[in-house]
C-alpha cells in the first residue's frame, strides 16, 4: 500500500496523477481539493498525530512531501514521522533540499536535516530526494519591474525542474525497494548566476528581467519595508536564498535526475516553455 502527501500540490498533484494506476493514498489536509482519480482519500494534517496514524494504517510506503514553510514545521514534521512510525510504515521517500545539514545557510535546509534526522531515528527505512531551488520560481523572486533583489553576488545555483523532481518521486515509488537508503541531489544540468536566469528567464517569458546585487543589510532592509510585520525567521529564509547562493552552497550539478528517471534533466528554457 501507497500513500502520498502533498497530491494538492505543484509536486504532488503530477506524481499522484502518474501513479494513479496503483491505487495509491491520499492524504489531504482539504477532502475538496483532492484531484478527484477515484482514490482512497483520507483527512489528516502534519501537526494531529492521531489523525496521521488513522489515516495511515495498512500503508507500506509514504510519499512525505515537505509540509509549506512554518515556524513550527520541525515539530509538526517530527509529529508525522513519528505517526507514520506507529502506524507500521515501513518506508519514508521525503522531498528534502539539498544540503540539508543543521548549519546549512539557507535555514530552511536545517528544517530538513532535521526531517531526515527524524525519519533516520524512526527505524523506517528512507530515499531523500534533496532538491535545489526550483527553475520554476525563481523569475518569481522577480518584483513588479522585473527586478531580482538580494545577496547572491556572482553565486551560482544549479536549480531543478518541479517536474523532474516529480519524475525521481515517481520512479522511486514505482520501485521502492531499490532506492531504500539512498539520498539523492537533484539538479538541473547547469549552474546559473542570477543574471543568466535574469536573462534567460526574460527572453523565455518575454519580460524584461534583470538581476540587483544588494547586501545582507540592505536584504533584511528591503524586506522589512516591503513586506512590514514579517516575522524574523521568514526575513531570514528569504535571505539566506540567495546567501546560499552566494557561498556556493547551491553550485553543484549532479546527475541524479539522468541516473533515476532515464532522461536528462530539464534546462530552465525548457522549464519554463508553456
Amino acid at each position: 500500500m501507497l500513500a502520498l502527501t502533498g497530491s494538492t500540490g505543484a509536486l504532488g498533484g503530477p506524481v499522484a496523477r502518474a501513479l494513479a494506476d496503483l491505487g495509491p493514498r491520499l492524504l489531504v489536509r482539504d477532502p475538496a481539493r483532492a484531484p478527484d482519480l477515484g482514490l482512497d482519500v483520507r483527512t489528516a494534517s502534519y501537526d494531529d498525530g492521531p489523525a496521521a496514524e488513522a489515516a495511515l494504517a495498512g500503508v507500506d510506503v509514504l510519499l512525505m512531501v515537505s509540509a509549506a514553510e512554518d515556524e513550527h514545521r520541525r515539530d509538526q514534521h517530527r509529529t508525522f514521522v513519528e505517526a507514520a512510525a506507529r502506524a507500521g510504515v515501513r518506508h519514508v521517500v521525503y522531498t528534502s533540499f539539498a544540503g540539508a545539514a543543521p548549519d546549512a545557510t539557507f535555514t530552511l535546509g536545517r528544517d530538513h536535516h532535521d526531517t531526515e534526522q527524524a525519519i533516520r531515528a524512526s527505524g523506517m527505512a528512507s530515499t531523500f530526494l534533496r532538491d535545489n531551488f526550483y527553475l520554476d520560481v525563481l523569475p518569481q523572486f522577480a518584483d513588479a519591474d522585473g527586478v531580482l533583489r538580494g545577496p547572491a553576488g556572482d553565486g551560482r545555483v544549479a536549480g531543478v525542474a518541479r517536474a523532474d523532481v516529480a519524475d525521481v518521486a515517481v520512479a522511486v515509488l514505482r520501485d521502492p525497494a531499490a532506492h531504500a537508503g539512498a539520498t539523492y541531489t537533484l539538479t538541473g544540468p547547469e549552474a546559473l548566476t542570477l543574471d543568466e536566469v535574469a536573462a534567460r528567464a526574460g527572453a523565455v517569458l518575454g519580460r524584461e528581467l534583470r538581476y540587483e546585487r544588494e547586501t545582507v543589510e540592505e536584504a533584511w532592509a528591503s524586506r522589512r519595508a516591503g513586506w512590514p510585520g514579517t516575522p524574523d525567521w521568514q526575513v531570514d529564509a528569504w535571505v539566506s536564498t540567495y546567501t546560499a547562493i552566494a557561498d556556493g552552497s547551491c553550485a553543484g550539478v549532479t546527475d541524479d535526475v539522468q541516473r533515476v528517471t532515464g532522461h536528462a534533466p530539464r534546462t530552465l528554457e525548457d522549464t519554463l516553455r508553456p
